[in-house]
Parts: C-alpha cells; sequence; structure tokens
C-alpha cells in the first residue's frame, strides 16, 4: 500500500473520529447510561472503511466534505448498529468485538438492544438534518437509498438469509446473494451517498455502482480468508466463529486458494469499472486494493 494513500486515509480516520464524537450523543445527556453505551459502540475501533469509500467517492464528486462528513457517519452509524445486534445471544452470541467487549457483555442484552436501535434513528436524523445536496428530491432519494440498503432488501434482509442459512449447503449464487445484501448493500450505499453529497452524472453513478458491487462481495470474501486462517488478536474478534457455528463461508465453499482467486477477478473487475473515472478515482481505486489485500 503506497504511503500517500495511507496518509490519506490516516488523516480521514483521525479526523472523522472527531465528527462522530460531535455526532453522538454526549454521555451526560439523560439517559446517561444509553448515550455512554452508544458512543462505546461506535468510537476508537474499525477501520472505516464504508466512511473512506464515501470520502473517496466524494471526491471524485467534488464535494464538499462537510457533507461527505454526514453521508459517511450516517452510514457507519447504521454499521456499528448492526454489530451490536448481530453479536448479541439471539445472533451470533460473540464476546469480542475490535478488540474489547461486545456491546452487550459490557453493558447488558437490553441495552444493546437499545443501543441498535438510536443509532439506526440518529443515522436518519443527520440525513434529514443536514444540507447533503443541491437539491431537496436528490436528498430524499439518499434516504430512500440507505434505508432500502439497511433494510429487509438489504442488510436486514441478509442477516435474515444467514440466519436460515446455519447448518445447509449453499451454491455460489445463493451465497453471493446472501452477502450482496448483508455486506454489500451498505458498502454501496457509502459509496453512491459520498458521491451524491457532490456533482455526478448517472453514467458516473452507475460505473461506480458497479464498483461498489465488486468491492462488497470482495470485502466479505477476504473476511471470510481471514475468519478461517487469523487469529482472534490479530481479527480483533473471534475466530472461527462462523466455521464452530456451521454457517457457509467463501471458504467452506471454495476452499481458501479459490476464495482467494475470487476476492482477486472481484478486485479486478472493481478497477475495470474505474477505468473512464480518471485520477479522481485513485482513492477508490486504493480503497479496492486494501479491501483484498488487508491482512486484518
Amino acid at each position: 500500500m503506497n504511503s500517500n494513500f495511507t496518509t490519506w486515509a490516516t488523516a480521514h480516520q483521525f479526523r472523522f473520529e472527531e465528527v462522530l464524537r460531535g455526532l453522538l450523543p454526549q454521555a451526560q445527556i439523560a439517559p446517561h447510561r444509553l448515550h455512554q453505551a452508544m458512543r462505546y459502540a461506535v468510537l476508537d475501533g474499525g477501520k472505516r472503511v464504508r466512511p473512506l469509500l464515501a470520502f473517496a467517492a466524494g471526491e471524485l464528486a467534488g464535494a464538499d466534505v462537510t457533507r461527505v462528513n454526514i453521508a459517511a457517519a450516517a452510514v457507519e452509524l447504521i454499521h456499528a448498529y448492526s454489530l451490536v445486534h448481530d453479536d448479541m445471544p439471539c445472533m451470533d452470541d460473540d464476546m469480542l468485538r475490535r478488540g474489547k467487549p461486545t456491546c452487550h457483555v459490557e453493558y447488558d442484552e437490553a441495552t444493546a438492544l437499545l443501543v441498535g436501535d438510536g443509532l439506526q434513528s440518529l443515522a436518519f436524523q443527520l440525513l434529514a438534518e443536514y444540507r447533503l445536496s443541491k437539491d431537496a428530491e436528490t436528498q430524499l432519494a439518499m434516504i430512500k437509498l440507505l434505508a432500502v440498503a439497511a433494510g429487509s432488501r438489504g442488510m436486514a434482509g441478509g442477516q435474515a438469509i444467514d440466519l436460515d442459512s446455519v447448518g445447509k449447503s449453499l451454491s455460489l449464487p445463493e451465497l453471493e446473494n446472501m452477502h450482496i445484501h448483508k455486506t454489500g448493500a451498505l458498502i454501496r450505499a457509502a459509496v453512491l451517498l459520498g458521491a451524491q453529497c457532490g456533482n455526478v452524472t448517472q453514467a458516473q453513478l452507475a460505473k461506480l455502482d458497479h464498483y461498489s458491487k465488486c468491492v462488497g462481495l470482495a470485502f466479505q470474501v477476504v473476511d471470510d480468508v481471514l475468519d478461517a486462517e487469523a487469529d482472534t488478536a490479530t481479527l480483533g474478534k473471534t475466530a472461527g466463529k462462523d466455521a464452530d457455528n456451521d454457517k457457509p463461508t467463501y471458504v467452506t465453499l471454495l476452499g481458501v486458494a479459490a476464495a482467494r482467486e475470487m476476492a482477486q477477478h472481484l478486485h479486478r473487475e472493481a478497477l475495470d469499472s474505474l477505468a473512464e473515472l480518471g485520477d479522481e478515482a485513485q482513492r477508490l481505486r486504493e480503497l479496492a486494493d486494501f479491501i483484498v489485500q488487508r491482512e486484518f
């Protein structure tokens, strides 16, 4: 990974952490414990891949970074809420997330449930409260985009398919369909929302849409490989959890070598989608590299 990209990503990650600190309810505001838990679930953890994708797409579209901050925050709050709920005993029953106790372990199950509810509501409050686009019609479409990405036709639906697939053998198209919804929908939303904070043509949006679908699937394929090969300390979450729970993954279906090759194919396809978008898409190219080449 080149040092220029690393500097760019680190600067955005550091700055965005402060953005999140300012947008989340302060812990001293009642209800104190809920707000404290919401901040615990969101802050000081994660690679912020989705916000980085939003910032990169925003740069392509010449967007004001203060607008992209809000779109990126909305996506990240949805992502954080999904992790809180995903870790609960009724779902994956995990004890570790981002190198620290999961929200229901640090607090309790009822608080964790409310944390997810609060974070999801805050995401849409932000999209409605701030001016993100040049016209109201586009901004309404952006709100709908995130709602669909988070709902039963997106992330929540993908999670439902995931739960229903435990102990079953899925075909590759079935596995891809699950992850297009569970993981890919929110990654797609991050890219498209970031771009729509600026000026982007329908032709450019179509290319970004295809790019985001490819990197979204690649992200999950690499996650499955890492889950099979890395240890808990490296991942910051329980390693081998999917295999222990008898969940279908790209590794169990294809094997590690073929899964890695699939990720490389998706990587090439993502880069091909950006071929006509010029130097302004360089950060998106580098993020595709990062997603596929990451080691933890």
